[in-house]
């Protein structure tokens, strides 16, 4: 800075003397000071107390870090947890699945052979009452035929047979009767 200060007298035509006490320009007492100031911080002990504060610091900050280690092996512990949880209701939800797809499965068979023996039984059912009505139309054909039959028969026999017809019939069935 001095010889700034001297460029710059010279310069604008000025010569200046530096100043001093006792003798000594300033940058000896500048020099003077700070070696005072250094020594009354060592006698006092700051650089002590400033190695206390930032081993102190440096200890808090490792008690942290070990915190936050222990912090992160806790959440990986929570997190192998849950990831197992999660992999247990995976497999329990496809168990489910599988004994709900069974489930329903079964159902739809047991609903089709239901259904089958409900269309077989029902289908027998209409045959039995098919055959039932066939029976009975058949049993009331036989019975008009028969009857028809008779009626005709009776028709014809008296038509065809007088009473001396009737006389050798009653004559004969008496013959047949005594032979026996």
């Amino acid at each position: 800075m001095a010889n700034f200060l001297t460029i710059l007298s010279e310069a604008a035509g000025e010569a200046h003397a530096d100043p001093t006490a006792f003798g000594l320009n300033a940058t000896v007492w500048v020099s003077l000071a700070m070696l005072v100031f250094l020594g009354i911080l060592l006698w006092k002990g700051v650089p002590k107390a400033i190695a206390t504060m930032l081993d102190n610091k440096i200890a808090e900050i490792s008690k942290q870090l070990d915190e936050a280690e222990q912090l992160r092996l806790d959440a990986e512990s929570l997190k192998a947890e849950y990831e197992a949880k999660l992999a247990r209701a995976a497999k329990e939800a496809d168990e489910m699945r599988a004994r709900a797809d069974a489930e329903a499965e079964a159902l739809v068979a047991k609903a089709k052979a239901d259904a089958t023996a409900l269309i077989a039984r029902r289908k027998q059912m209409a045959e039995d009452r098919i055959a039932a009505a066939e029976a009975n139309a058949l049993a009331e054909v036989r019975a008009a035929t028969a009857k028809a039959a008779t009626e005709a028969a009776a028709k014809l026999i008296a038509d065809k047979h007088d009473a001396k017809a009737d006389l050798a019939l009653v004559n004969d069935a008496i013959a047949a009767v005594a032979k026996i």
